[in-house]
């Protein structure tokens, strides 16, 4: 598709060809007010405890970060369609690089990660990356299960968690586990931007954090700089 100069002024985005995708079902659809809405941090029209939304927020950040852009279209009774636009690439195809790039720091089978994720996709996508890299991997899927493998494994060496998930979030989830583990280095990752997450009090400016969607290079420096921190 094309995005012309007037397009492009209107929603911030620059003019050129992109590469769209389009995502359409035929559910409720939403009145304007939630579609004003429906890309903030923490929105959600679900009642507590059952889900945080159709995380549009990390398709927009997701979006913004490849220099797209992203447009909802909804009419209440008919359903919704997410467009994502992407740049077209018009260079020559390039070799990815291998995963096993000395450049990206590493671990060892004696390091073990605990893995917290409640998004049953995303917990197996970052299970592969952190096995890739080395690592060692316990991967569950909600704050008492961590609890319970913190409290049956000394030798877990790192806790990775996501930060919004139900009944205990990640930083309550850290809280408890330095509790019972004193020095417990941990990373938190989540698709909401760190500036959202720390203003609103969730996490506090210092903490290792890492915004999904992440690469392998950038979950390896995160890890690896946890685990060197000592949990310091």
């Amino acid at each position: 598709m094309h995005i012309d100069e007037a397009y492009a002024i209107e929603h911030d985005v620059a003019p050129g060809q992109y590469v769209m995708i389009a995502v359409t079902d035929t559910g409720c659809g939403m009145p304007p007010e939630i579609i004003e809405k429906a890309i903030d941090p923490f929105f959600t029209t679900k009642p507590v405890g059952k889900g945080t939304g159709l995380g549009l927020s990390q398709v927009f950040g997701f979006a913004k970060q490849s220099d797209g852009h992203m447009k909802l279209y909804s009419e209440p009774g008919i359903g919704t369609t997410v467009k994502i636009c992407l740049p077209r690439e018009y260079g020559t195809n390039e070799t990815a690089p291998c995963l096993k790039d000395e450049s990206v720091p590493r671990g060892s089978a004696s390091e073990i990660v605990l893995l917290v994720e409640d998004d049953a996709s995303v917990r197996e996508v970052h299970t592969r990356m952190l096995e890739e890299l080395g690592y060692t991997v316990i991967a569950v899927d909600g704050a008492i299960a961590a609890l319970t493998v913190i409290g049956e494994r000394p030798d877990v060496r790192c806790l990775f968690t996501d930060v919004v998930m139900a009944p205990m979030n990640g930083r309550k989830l850290a809280d408890e586990a330095m509790r019972k583990r004193p020095g417990l280095p941990v990373v938190f990752t989540t698709g909401y931007s760190r500036n959202a997450i720390v203003h609103n009090g969730v996490l506090d400016p210092g903490v290792i954090f890492l915004q999904k969607p992440a690469t392998l290079g950038d979950l390896a420096r995160k890890v690896r700089a946890a685990l060197d921190s000592g949990g310091k």
